[in-house]
């Protein structure tokens, strides 16, 4: 039996952080709650970790001050900031302070899961749960994400890397939703508003890529991400 992921969160908002908790232990992470910043460093110097989730703000000892003082010790264990702030000063600064990722208040539960999974993925080596197939059949269209090569009616094309990344992503999510900061931790690494517009580029590529198939479409879904509409192998 494989031992639970440890998470360790430091919010100074007891509803919040309750909630967090309880909805982290629901999913399977072994979490410890702490609702100070000195709190938090303790916990911190005590036990092992594979994630520290910080809010910013708190008493005592703000979540950027821990995080450089867990960085002088320890290079490697990732950290998710959770903060009200949204100025780009202060994302730079969060970033500076040794953050894998930086979460916006208000949130959701899901939007939060979402970014812990595809960090500790990036930092960790964990697998997706989901065993993805080698290639991608869809409407008229092959897709082998390992040769980066697209395949449509009209012809073949090689593929970019995030261009391939990105069509391995959608169809892996066919005719489902691909959430928007889930595309942009995987393939970008974060969801910062820069690589947001670069994303929106490439989906553009290849929307252009997949006029050449009719049965094909890749729709906005506003305010979630993007769709991959198409049908199966027949």
């Amino acid at each position: 039996m494989s031992t639970p992921t440890k998470l360790l969160v430091v919010e100074d908002d007891p509803n919040l952080g309750n909630l967090l908790a309880d909805y982290l232990r629901a999913k399977g992470y072994d979490t410890d709650l702490r609702t100070d910043g000195q709190q938090g460093a303790l916990a911190f110097a005590k036990g092992r970790f594979d994630l520290l989730i910080l809010d910013v703000m708190m008493p005592l000892k703000d979540g950027f001050t821990l995080a450089r003082e867990v960085r002088a010790k320890d290079t490697e264990v990732p950290i998710i900031f959770l903060t009200a702030r949204s100025m780009k000063q202060d994302t730079i600064e969060g970033f500076r302070s040794g953050a894998d990722d930086y979460v916006t208040k208000p949130f959701g539960m899901e939007e939060l899961l979402l970014r812990i999974e595809a960090v500790l993925r990036r930092t960790r080596g964990v697998e997706p749960k989901v065993e993805e197939p080698s290639t991608f059949a869809f409407g008229d269209s092959f897709f082998d994400p390992r040769k980066q090569v697209l395949r449509t009616p009209v012809g073949e094309r090689r593929l970019t890397t995030k261009e391939s990344e990105l069509l391995r992503l959608l169809c892996a999510h066919r005719n489902d939703v691909l959430d928007r900061s889930k595309a942009l931790n995987e393939v970008w690494g974060n969801d910062s508003y820069f690589n947001g517009r670069s994303m929106d580029v490439y989906i553009a590529k290849l929307r252009k890529y997949l006029r050449e198939d009719p049965s094909v479409e890749i729709i906005n879904i506003h305010g979630k991400g993007f769709r991959l509409v198409a049908p199966g192998p027949q």
